[in-house]
């Protein structure tokens, strides 16, 4: 984790990074397409932000087109405009890709909007920041150590302002998380949004002695992953082909064969949808379970409501997702430090281009450290 301390944004704000865009005269160019930079058009016009030029990295450049415009290259932008603004569209958690992103922010003026992976209806905003100042601040002082505080700092900051200084100033290695997490001896676990079986490989590398992993993937390509993933941990690795919830039935999902797949309440004829089953985590009827994993595209909260037997049952140590919907910074904390005082409550994220992979680590009091 660097070195920098981070305090929350002042309170009542009075300006954001939609706030700055609009207000700028210099060109704004889009850098990235695609469906992040379709959200981003539709907040500009929102906002009445105009749009210059959109342009891809140097060597990417196809002469295709984006929203009518011609798409150029970095080298072009900068021939073009003697001075500009930049604001990114895309999301990256590879070194090299944000190694230089940080090299152009260092050069240009550069902002990272923050943009809601599943409610685009709202916006982490200097609005939605004031409204829910009170909360926040709560759950920033019932944090369990300095570094949790810093972390949630930092992103709070980088979500009003839209600056990268945040990112690369509010993050820890991934080895640091699991520190944290192996606390306890690690025995049964349950992988809510399995992916491929990506994160339940790297649990297995954390922990020693897993003897059960429940991998749940809703998603039927990621399934057919997760399931030739499973075939080599025999009985270990038990796939389950459903997405997780408060409730048991059948429900719509969009899938779309990448992280990004989700629930939704109506069938979409711009998505792959399909019917699949939903489940709570209690249907499993677990004896035991040591960790509890969530990452579900937006459906935390349901699929922590459908968890409360096994939680009080159990007690785990769980890992929950923090950054699908912009209120999940605050409200999923909020809803479970009051509801399972048990608990220690760290913030950890991992290093990417927006803050996405924000966790909510909860440690059982009693384990030792």
């Amino acid at each position: 984790m660097p070195a920098e301390k981070y305090n929350l944004p002042p309170f009542p704000c009075e300006k954001d990074v939609w706030d700055v865009l609009r207000e700028e005269v210099r060109p704004i160019v889009v850098y990235g397409m695609g469906n992040g930079a379709d959200k981003l058009m539709r907040r500009f016009q929102q906002y009445g932000i105009k749009v210059a030029d959109f342009f891809a990295s140097d060597g990417f450049v196809r002469g295709h087109t984006y929203l009518g415009y011609r798409v150029k290259s970095f080298s072009e932008i900068k021939e073009t405009y003697p001075d500009f603004v930049i604001v990114l569209s895309f999301a990256s958690n590879r070194k090299e890709v944000v190694e230089m992103l940080s090299e152009i922010d260092k050069n240009y003026d550069m902002y990272v909007p923050d943009m809601p992976v599943a409610d685009e209806c709202e916006y982490f905003d200097r609005d939605f920041y004031n409204a829910n100042y009170g909360d926040i601040l709560t759950v920033y002082d019932s944090l369990s150590d300095e570094t949790s505080k810093n972390i949630y700092a930092a992103v709070l900051n980088y979500r009003i302002s839209g600056k990268m200084q945040y990112l690369l100033g509010g993050y820890s290695e991934k080895e640091e998380m699991y520190s944290l997490l192996n606390r306890r001896k690690v025995l049964t676990v349950v992988d809510a949004g399995a992916y491929n079986g990506d994160t339940a490989k790297e649990t297995m590398e954390f922990f020693c002695g897993i003897e059960k992993i429940y991998a749940i993937e809703p998603d039927r390509k990621n399934f057919k992953r997760l399931l030739k993933f499973a075939q080599t941990f025999e009985d270990k690795v038990i796939p389950i082909n459903a997405a997780v919830g408060n409730e048991c039935k059948n429900t719509v999902f969009l899938n779309s064969g990448n992280r990004n797949s989700s629930i939704c309440s109506t069938a979409s004829f711009e998505h792959k949808s399909e019917e699949i089953k939903l489940i709570t985590v209690d249907s499993l009827n677990l004896e035991n379970a040591d960790y509890l994993k969530y990452d579900v595209e937006g459906n935390e909260y349901e699929a922590l409501l459908g968890s409360e037997k096994t939680i009080t049952r159990c007690t785990p140590a769980l890992l929950v997702s923090l950054y699908h919907r912009s209120r999940d910074v605050y409200f999923l904390p909020k809803y479970l430090m009051e509801k399972y005082g048990e608990y220690d409550f760290y913030i950890r994220r991992m290093y990417s281009v927006p803050a996405w992979e924000l966790n909510l680590l909860m440690i059982p009091k009693d384990i030792e450290n």
